[in-house]
């Protein structure tokens, strides 16, 4: 029993964390649950996955909600992402018996590092307005698409490179992680259904981290909107592609 309420307090602690963290970024923080669990030595199948995607669906759910109540969220660019995101994971699952993974991840790394030599570049500069509704409807689409694909085929996600794309494109950076969270938002929701079947959660620590994920996302969500500066942002999340980036490169060598 001692154990195991151990495991609940310090999956509960972490969760809190990464939900503050993964928030302020528009992210749902799968990329860290899913290990975290693993370090806990819960079966991966059936609890570490399963409750990891759970978690990054109700982190992303909470911040969006969060975002939207700042008014931060560009639903002419976030809906046609979102939508193309779900209509494109099918296609890059089932195309992964077919390509490469080790040299996909390999190219997927690479832009990951420009994306976040770009988000480190940018420092200061700051968009003042998005790009026009049209151009707003084309970037949703084909960033959603690109998103969803690269989640399905890598089994990954491409959630974390979104709001540096938007940066790009001349989206200002507080709207840019606000949609990336409303995206993130559908991909987390698809992507626990796939594996909800198989998932054999322990109600208290579902209970437990639930709560926790929330209570980060909000309070990280409240800071971005409300205290965060930009040019920090940019560099945290440069500082972070440059992290992911380094892993699939290890992952690949090792």
């Amino acid at each position: 029993m001692d154990s195991l309420s151990s495991t609940h307090l310090i999956a509960t602690g972490l969760v809190f964390a990464v939900s503050l963290v993964f928030s302020m970024l528009g992210l749902g923080g799968a990329m860290l649950y899913v290990p975290i669990f693993k370090w806990l030595e819960l079966p991966l199948k059936t609890v570490a996955i399963p409750l990891g995607l759970l978690l990054n669906g109700a982190t992303s759910l909470s911040a969006f909600l969060r975002y939207w109540r700042e008014g931060l969220v560009d639903f002419r660019g976030g809906l046609p992402a979102a939508a193309s995101a779900m209509v494109a994971a099918p296609l890059g699952a089932w195309c992964m018996g077919y390509v490469p993974r080790d040299a996909l991840l390999l190219i997927f790394a690479g832009f990951t590092a420009l994306a976040g030599a770009y988000s480190l570049k940018a420092g200061a500069q700051e968009a003042a307005e998005p790009p026009s509704r049209r151009r707003r409807l084309l970037i949703g689409l084909g960033l959603g698409a690109g998103e969803g694909f690269v989640g399905g085929l890598l089994g990954i996600g491409g959630g974390f490179i979104v709001a540096p794309v938007l940066m790009a494109l001349g989206f200002p950076t507080k709207r840019a992680v606000a949609t990336t969270s409303f995206i993130v938002t559908f991909a987390s929701i698809s992507g626990f259904a796939a594996h909800a079947a198989a998932g054999r959660l322990d109600p208290l620590l579902t209970g437990l981290t639930l709560v926790a994920a929330i209570a980060g996302a909000q309070a990280g969500a409240w800071f971005m909107a409300t205290r965060a500066k930009p040019a920090w942002v940019k560099r945290f999340y440069g500082g972070l592609l440059l992290a992911v980036a380094a892993k699939l490169f290890w992952d690949v060598m090792h």
